[in-house]
């Protein structure tokens, strides 16, 4: 059990310093940044106090504290996958108008030189 609370609260270590250098390097919106960098935070004290859900979990009829973190987790990154599917989705819809302007432009540019 040690040996997986010192691997869980290293990987929550790597994941805060990972974060801080992709901000660092401006390849991680903010935005982003502050949503894992609160996963990593969430998780380094869960590692270190394994039973800290204990509590809660037995309050709500989940079997133990453990889980209650793996379901949690598994909804959480549910949302994500949502949330990156509607951003690709916007992106998308966006990079089609501005192609369809652009073509637009290269038509009208076309059409003033040839007059």
């Amino acid at each position: 059990m040690v040996k997986l609370t010192i691997l869980t609260a290293i990987s929550g270590l790597a994941v805060l310093s990972i974060i801080f250098e992709l901000v660092r390097r401006r390849q991680l919106r903010e935005k982003y940044a502050i949503l894992w960098g609160l996963v990593g935070i969430v998780v380094i004290p869960l590692a270190i106090f394994p039973g800290l859900l204990n509590p809660l979990s037995r309050a709500i009829g989940v079997a133990s504290g453990v889980s209650l973190v793996l379901f949690l987790a598994v909804v959480f990154l549910l949302v994500v996958c949502i949330h990156l599917s509607w951003e690709v989705s916007r992106l998308e819809e966006e990079t089609r108008t501005l192609a369809e302007d652009l073509a637009l432009l290269r038509t009208e540019m076309r059409e003033r030189v040839g007059q």
